[in-house]
């Protein structure tokens, strides 16, 4: 191209005027020439609200365990002509476009029993281009689904005892229809003998192939299913109408152990739900619950179903502090039933999956849910009051020194899952990541406490529950809302300039966490030189020693250096995230000589940490002489036990 521009330059022109004009004119033409020699760009068509003509059958045979391997295949109902299919890109409980594309291999695409080509769109990576040749009434599509094989390459679903089989990730489906117009006939090959749940209506079951009736892409997605060698199925609303299950899947037999007593507690939670919210809207529920060391851990919502990894000890282990950390997971998410499938930010209100998803609103969407969580838990006996206490004070510590607050509002924090994708950072408490979580849950005990205050503790955030949930009951279709919506529903519970409470805790700055609901509800934050047993249990879980609010670092199993809190004691003496600790004032690092170094250090004495980063060595010694702090909450004397109140089962 560079020769026949200089041979236009070098033409003769008798003036500059002709010259630029005549080069305009020359170059003009040859732009005609290259664009018109280029393939058209194909659009991704946008979808439109009408029916995709046809049945979609989607086969996945979740049979090979050994190599974690899916294997799909897809006939899909057509005409001759261009046609774009599209991978799911967005998913709603993820909040992200996260769904794993990279896993995705294998694609081949047939009709009339020749291959048909495809092309991925330049722009967007999860839309294929092909042209349905003539005469084609169906084209087929086989692929592979990898499982990842470590926790590096993303979530496990599929060991040698347990698969889960989410829809998103196992089809391809038409562009241009909104995917509730889309309809697919699901099937699932599983392992000799092996049982499943789910909230997809069942067919058929033949042998080891599962049928199940057709049903839109909105609620095939919406509806994974965990299968297992070991299984069990637990009825927690026996005798009612509207059926609620916990399906659990194990690495053993021996895992699914439940006792009565603990059944009897999770049935609790259920009708604890029922109270607070006053509806239903699902034709059933089906609890998806793994119990596993190497299925993927997970806490993801759905309208019929939620899924939940723990750790196998969940039943046998459930008076140990270890089982007790997350066990607010089961009431999370069932809440999700409610607060994110039911209600729903306004911006969320997309017709496939390959729409953005708008996330301002998640600080009531995952902060309301998260309050909800720990108080249904309380209500239930899933945790005790005293736990549900412990895990607010850990909370309200975390979130009081984030000093990131300083430049981001909490509010922007609702963007974190598209941003970071919740890959780790190195600097979290700085850089912020999905604070909307269990800052969010700090807002709505302020909120709850509010209203109390304001009520003379004849109203409460229950109220609001009560009313904001319970409209349209039974029925599935989303209700949305906006941040307006919101504020009106709180002032019809009790008057109040909400907008103006709501958008100080979103968008200010600090200083510290919103923890002036804590305040009204009788309790303070303090710090003290005992651990409760809480931490204690969180700490073994996550086989980790957390001592963030004295020198402003977390080590790991393996003394490795996270979580260091930005302008800290050990932040100031030079340290970040990643270095392995190798000794303590001269000795071999464990964590109980740090403990009792940080202890003496009270009294003068020197924290000399011999810090390994690479292949290089050096001694850092922390200025620090505050002792050993971890939090806890302590009743304010002459103040109403609010958050006593909170806790308690309703009648």
């Amino acid at each position: 191209m560079i020769s026949h521009l200089a041979l236009f330059f070098r033409s003769p022109s008798s003036t500059p005027h002709r010259f630029s004009r005549r080069i305009g004119q020359q170059l003009a033409a040859l732009a005609l020439v290259l664009t018109s020699s280029l393939p058209a760009l194909a659009q991704v068509p946008a979808p439109l609200d009408k029916a995709y003509p046809g049945t979609l059958v989607l086969n996945v045979d979740a049979t090979n365990l050994s190599q974690q391997i899916f294997q799909v295949r897809e006939t899909i109902p057509v005409k001759p002509g261009k046609m774009t299919l599209l991978y799911p890109q967005w998913l709603p409980g993820n909040h992200a476009p996260s769904n794993p594309l990279v896993q995705l291999a294998g694609l081949m695409l047939s009709a009339n029993g020749k291959r048909v080509d495809w092309v991925r769109d330049e722009t967007d990576m999860f839309a294929f281009h092909i042209t349905v040749p003539a005469g084609a009434t169906t084209l087929e599509a086989q692929f592979q689904y990898l499982s990842p094989l470590e926790g590096d390459q993303g979530r496990t679903t599929m060991t040698n005892e347990i698969v889960g089989v989410q829809w998103n990730a196992m089809l391809l489906y038409p562009a241009g229809f909104a995917a509730s117009r889309v309809t697919f006939q699901p099937n699932v090959t599983l392992p000799d003998g092996w049982q499943f749940g789910g909230a997809l209506e069942l067919d058929k079951r033949l042998g080891n192939v599962v049928r199940f009736k057709p049903v839109d892409l909105v609620n095939l997605i919406d509806s994974p299913l965990f299968a297992g060698r070991y299984f069990k199925r637990f009825d927690l609303d026996p005798g009612a109408k509207i059926a609620v299950h916990l399906n659990v899947v194990a690495d053993n037999a021996e895992s699914l152990a439940a006792t009565p007593e603990q059944l009897a507690i999770h049935r609790a939670l259920i009708q604890q739900a029922y109270k607070l919210y006053g509806s239903h809207h699902y034709d059933h529920y089906d609890f998806l619950l793994s119990l596993s060391d190497e299925f993927s851990g997970i806490g993801l919502e759905h309208h019929q179903s939620s899924e939940n990894g723990v750790k196998p000890g969940y039943f046998t282990d459930w008076a140990k502090s270890t089982s007790q950390a997350g066990r607010d997971l089961l009431a999370h998410e069932y809440t999700h039933s409610w607060n994110g499938k039911f209600r729903r930010p306004a911006g969320q209100n997309v017709a496939n999956f390959n729409q953005p998803l708008h996330n301002s609103l998640l600080w009531v969407y995952e902060g309301q849910t998260q309050y909800w969580g720990y108080v249904l838990a309380a209500r239930s006996g899933l945790m005790s009051v005293a736990q549900v206490q412990e895990a607010i004070a850990a909370t309200a510590a975390r979130y009081d020194s984030v000093q990131g607050r300083s430049w981001r509002a909490m509010q922007d924090t609702t963007n974190d899952p598209i941003i970071n994708r919740r890959k780790p950072l190195g600097w979290v408490n700085w850089q912020r990541a999905e604070d909307y979580y269990s800052e969010g849950q700090l807002i709505w005990l302020d909120t709850d406490t509010k209203i109390r205050e304001l009520s003379g503790d004849k109203r409460s955030l229950n109220d609001f529950a009560h009313s904001f949930f319970a409209v349209h009951d039974g029925s599935h279709a989303p209700a949305h809302y906006s941040f307006e919506d919101v504020v009106q529903a709180l002032n019809a519970v009790q008057p109040y300039d909400w907008a103006s409470f709501l958008r100080s805790r979103l968008d200010g700055h600090g200083p510290g966490a919103p923890l002036d609901g804590l305040a009204r509800a009788g309790w303070k934050l303090v710090y003290t030189e005992q651990m409760s047993d809480y931490l204690k249990g969180a700490e073994e879980h996550t086989k980790s020693h957390d001592f963030s609010y004295s020198l402003g670092l977390t080590l790991d199993k393996d003394a490795h250096i996270r979580n260091l809190i930005w302008d800290s004691p050990a932040f100031k003496a030079g340290l970040s995230a990643g270095p392995t600790v190798l000794a303590v004032n001269g000795k071999a690092y464990k964590p109980e000589r740090l403990k009792a170094a940080i202890t003496a250090a009270k009294n003068g004495a020197p924290i000399d940490l011999l810090i390994k980063k690479g292949e290089t060595l050096r001694t850092v010694r922390i200025d620090y002489r505050g002792g050993l702090r971890y939090p806890r909450l302590e009743r304010i004397a002459g103040t109403p036990d609010r958050l006593g109140a909170i806790l308690q089962a309703l009648n």
